[in-house]
């Protein structure tokens, strides 16, 4: 942590903030506000317009990450500065008919415009008012400072500062006792980074373990993608009764449940995906604002069709081991695989991602189970992953949201996938009910996969490039990697070279710069050799010079 004249500091990023950044940087402009955060408080009788702007000017100054921006260089990795405390702009919406926007306009806008994380604070704020009054209070944050943690304690702290305000009481908060950048020197200590190289070994293990692609067999050619949620009481007290009964949380058994429907559906019986993890209650830093949450691949084994009591045993056991090595960042994990791909030369794809969220206090308020269609996930799809499970716990149901791109499932496959979770569930609640995973199979009812086709290589064509194209794409990673471009290897990939996944947003930047488009952060952090990478940028310069939209270069690594 460094200081200036000026009182500000800056630091490298945190653990949890790497998702993000690079989430950020992965997805194109007008697709990132999916990451966004968007929360509504209701406002207490009495509270001002200008008592409003000072509670959040307070939080401001107490917490450093709603007042930081987020910077790439040329020959460093990305890092973050804090800056002085000031003022919110607060954004104000009338529901009165007074030819302004309407609230859920101006909501709208606020929601969508994407951040700048360069010169944007991670935080807007809009007050809808009815004749003057202050109603409710939207807020837009930005993952780089909040989880669903950070979330909590941000409403939690604006409720008592607007009761406040509102009484004209004082207000009673838990002082602040370490802020991000405190977190991020904690990183950097020698004892985090013993467990950082164990943590290291551990996924280089993982890596080992893994098959091509999960979804080979189910792979098609693009599509739309496609999003349902169904929502379920009797999920939920099913979910429960089988966690019970093994002695774990309900969490796992979702996580056992999800294994088994991916196993039955693409015919492979391990199965990878990044379970989304907190990170809090570790350590000392554990009510430190921040994002601190990342994924992590979590890679189970049901090859041999086990009963589902041992595949939930396995999830134990496996999410026991994963979570004993979480010292190493998202950035770091894909490099792990990108090494792996190249040594046995075919990507490693880990295309699915599955969220359990905790959130007892609210309820679904349904009686039996709801299916919904819901809205084509096209921002989500930009990211480039295969699906995305979303499974929150809820005082009176289980809602369990599935999104999935085209590729892999269509609209009757999501509902299926939907309907054969509660089914599963339901059938495993049943006294002395132990279904194995052929079992589930035929209650899902998929129907059986395509035939196996070969991995897909990372060479392909090995066409030679202009040297123009090879010259700016060697030019743009030396640069970024700090080292001379002469001594990159074009028949091996970016991280094999010595890449880091960390400064691949700036790799890109520099292209940019240079007029060459068309990959994606996902593309270079594959396994895929420079000189293939640099033959897709001629064909996309070519066909961009001609009018032609280059086509979807999203890759199948990542």
């Amino acid at each position: 942590m460094t200081g200036t004249a000026q009182d500000t500091k800056t630091g490298a990023l945190g653990l949890g903030q790497r998702y993000i950044w690079l989430r950020h940087h992965q997805l194109p402009a007008e697709a990132r506000h999916d990451a966004h955060i968007v929360t509504r408080f209701p406002l207490p009788p009495g509270l001002s317009v200008p008592q409003i702007r000072t509670a959040l000017g307070h939080l401001v100054r107490r917490h450093e990450a709603l007042r930081t921006t987020y910077h790439h260089d040329a020959d460093a990795d990305p890092w973050q500065r804090v800056h002085p405390a000031g003022p919110v702009r607060l954004v104000q919406a009338t529901v009165e008919q007074d030819g302004s926007p309407p609230p859920a306009a101006v909501v709208q806008e606020l929601a969508t415009a994407p951040f700048e994380l360069a010169a944007d604070w991670p935080l807007r704020a809009c007050v809808i008012t009815d004749g003057g009054t202050p109603r409710q209070l939207v807020v837009v944050m930005n993952h780089m400072a909040f989880d669903a943690w950070s979330v909590d304690r941000f409403e939690r702290e604006l409720e008592v500062l607007g009761t406040a305000l509102a009484t004209r009481r004082p207000a009673s908060l838990e002082p602040v006792r370490y802020q991000p950048l405190h977190l991020v020197g904690h990183e950097g200590e020698a004892a985090f980074q013993d467990r950082h190289e164990q943590a290291a070994e551990f996924w280089r293990e993982q890596a080992a373990r893994l098959s091509s692609d999960l979804f080979a067999r189910r792979r098609r050619g693009p599509a739309d993608p496609t999003a349902a949620t169904l929502t379920s009481p009797a999920a939920l007290s099913a979910s429960r009764q089988l966690a019970d009964r093994a002695g774990l949380w309900p969490s796992l058994v979702h996580v056992a449940v999800f294994t088994a429907l991916a196993a039955a559906y693409t015919g492979d019986g391990l199965v990878p995906h990044w379970n989304f993890h907190g990170n809090r209650g570790e350590d000392a830093y554990s009510d430190v604002l921040t994002c601190r949450f990342s994924p992590l691949l979590l890679i189970v084994d049901g090859r041999d069709d086990p009963p589902f009591s041992e595949l939930l045993k396995r999830v134990a056991e496996q999410t026991e081991a994963v979570r004993d090595h979480t010292a190493l960042g998202y950035d770091e994990m894909l490099e792990i695989l990108a090494c792996a791909g190249a040594i046995r030369g075919r990507d490693l794809r880990v295309g699915s991602e599955l969220n359990f969220l905790s959130h007892t206090a609210r309820t679904a308020g349904v009686r039996r189970t709801t299916f919904v269609r819901n809205a084509a996930p096209t921002a989500w799809a930009a990211f480039g992953s295969d699906v995305y499970l979303r499974v929150t716990e809820l005082r009176d149901a289980v809602s369990v949201n599935l999104q999935a791109s085209g590729a892999v499932m269509d609209a009757e496959t999501v509902e299926r996938f939907l309907r054969g979770y509660e089914a599963v569930l339901l059938a495993l609640a049943e006294p002395d009910s132990d279904l194995r995973i052929s079992e589930i199979s035929t209650l899902a009812g998929f129907g059986e996969p395509a035939a196996a086709t070969p991995d897909r290589t990372v060479a392909g064509t090995m066409e030679t490039a202009g040297a123009e194209t090879l010259l700016e794409l060697r030019g743009a990673i030396g640069r970024a990697m700090d080292i001379c471009a002469d001594m990159l290897d074009l028949d091996s990939a970016y991280v094999p070279n010595g890449g880091r996944v960390l400064r691949l947003p700036r790799v890109l930047d520099l292209l940019h710069e240079r007029g060459y488009g068309g990959l994606t952060l996902h593309d270079l952090a594959g396994g895929t050799p420079l000189r293939v990478l640099a033959n897709q940028l001629s064909r996309n310069r070519s066909q961009s010079s001609n009018g032609v939209t280059p086509p979807d270069t999203t890759s199948a690594a990542g």
